[in-house]
């Protein structure tokens, strides 16, 4: 299995590589970033093996289903319709008895009064039996069409919707059926980063180990230590004498004494009590002198001037190009090739700029990874080491004094609760019935 990298190259911090913290620091930095390459590579496993999947067998579920929708309706739609016809049928018949009833009604009326012809009775009589036969008719069509309707209704409810219904389930069933695959797939893509993630795991555990705290702090007593000798015993004089206090020769009074007849002396270094500041010179170009937030906002700082600069040599370049171009289309005004020598200095200037950016960049990137871990042990340690605050997610803390470059914020919770917690897990926000208030992220 391949691993993926973050960037095209390793961290390095050469200027603390003597001590083993650093280089465990360093060797963690690039577990690190094998680790993360492997969570890449899970990304990409999941997005060409299940996502891709997924949406594809999404979209056949989603036409599936309206197919299947679209049935239940439509056969819906089907019962409803008879129903009607049904009782229009219903209605029909219903009308037609009572039309017959009154005829029947009228012709035994005329039939019953001797003042009525002969013909109007028979023409009542007649109308009546034709009454009759309609009513008969629709009666017919009546019990034909509910005969029908019995039968679709049946079939309706016994057939065509549980039928729907039973594709719709079978339909679920192996949508379920693929979420669990993919849940399977996921696992199985997870699985097999696993020895190498355990790898990674196992190098920061050893150069954890590694660490050497005696030998680092003898490195740096090495580096720092002056060499001087202790005073001697300070001697009895007799009462009335001035006091005289013996000196080694290597004292901060005799080596003032010595200074002036040692000036000429060139290869003779200057001597230093202990806790007298020495003159360091210049600040490390990387500003690793600074705080960590400080040095941050330095970095990026130098970023955008450099960019700056990166600018304005790509300005000049542009207009010496333009230049250029004019004297190529009309030779009269000066020579091409006069401008090239610039040109090839400005590509110079840009591609050393263009270094030096990036030598900061990669700065700002192991400070950020710096970050990362160091945010990890302020999750764990938080509430726990004394001076801080146990804090939750989304809790409302007032603040007291805001970061002074070390990483961690005094926040008040109330009256008499109060303490640190690290900065880079706090939102601030100015509150008006407050001096401040944060966030705890």
């Amino acid at each position: 299995m391949k691993s993926h990298r973050l960037m095209s190259h390793t961290y390095d911090v050469p200027s603390c590589h003597r001590y083993t913290w650093c280089r465990a620091f360093h060797s963690t930095l690039n577990e690190l970033n094998d680790y993360a390459g492997q969570h890449e590579l899970i990304a990409e496993n999941m997005m060409s093996q299940i996502i891709a999947e997924l949406t594809r067998y999404t979209q056949e579920i989603k036409t599936e289903r309206k197919a299947h929708f679209h049935d239940g309706r439509k056969a819906q739609q089907q019962v409803e319709a008879s129903w009607k016809q049904l009782e229009a049928c219903k209605r029909k018949n219903q009308r037609d008895c009572k039309e017959a009833d009154r005829a029947q009604q009228y012709f035994e009326k005329l039939d019953a009064d001797i003042n009525v012809t002969k013909a109007d009775v028979e023409k009542a009589r007649q109308q009546a039996q034709m009454r009759h036969q309609m009513a008969s008719d629709s009666k017919n069509e009546y019990s034909s069409y509910l005969q029908k309707f019995n039968q679709e209704q049946n079939e309706h409810y016994y057939t065509i919707i549980p039928n729907i219904f039973q594709k719709i389930q079978v339909m679920e069933e192996k949508r379920i059926e693929r979420m669990g695959e993919s849940l399977k797939t996921f696992a199985e893509v997870d699985r097999q980063i696993l020895p190498i993630i355990g790898k990674c795991l196992d190098g920061i555990t050893q150069v954890a180990e590694s660490i050497e705290p005696k030998n680092d702090s003898s490195q740096v007593i090495e580096s720092y230590k002056s060499g001087f000798e202790p005073p001697g015993d300070v001697e009895f004089e007799d009462y009335g004498q001035a006091m005289k206090r013996t000196v080694s020769e290597t004292s901060l009074s005799n080596s003032r004494s010595d200074n002036k007849a040692d000036r000429s002396s060139k290869g003779k270094s200057k001597t230093l009590w202990p806790f007298i500041k020495k003159n360091k010179g210049s600040n490390p170009e990387d500003f690793s002198h600074l705080p960590p937030e400080q040095r941050r906002k330095k970095l990026q700082a130098k970023i955008d001037d450099i960019n700056k600069d990166i600018q304005k040599e790509m300005d000049q370049r542009d207009a010496l190009t333009k230049m250029k171009e004019v004297y190529i289309k009309n030779p009269q005004m000066g020579d091409p090739n006069s401008v090239d020598p610039r040109l090839a200095e400005i590509a110079q200037n840009i591609e050393k700029l263009q270094a030096e950016a990036q030598k900061f960049e990669v700065c700002v990137c192991i400070y950020i990874l710096y970050l990362f871990i160091y945010g990890l042990i302020p999750i764990f340690c938080v509430g726990v080491n004394e001076g801080t605050i146990s804090v939750a997610e989304g809790e409302l803390l007032y603040v007291i004094e805001e970061d002074k470059g070390d990483g961690w914020t005094r926040v008040r919770r109330n009256e008499e609760e109060e303490g640190y917690v690290p900065t880079s897990y706090v939102e601030v926000f100015l509150d008006s019935n407050a001096k401040g208030a944060i966030t705890y992220i």
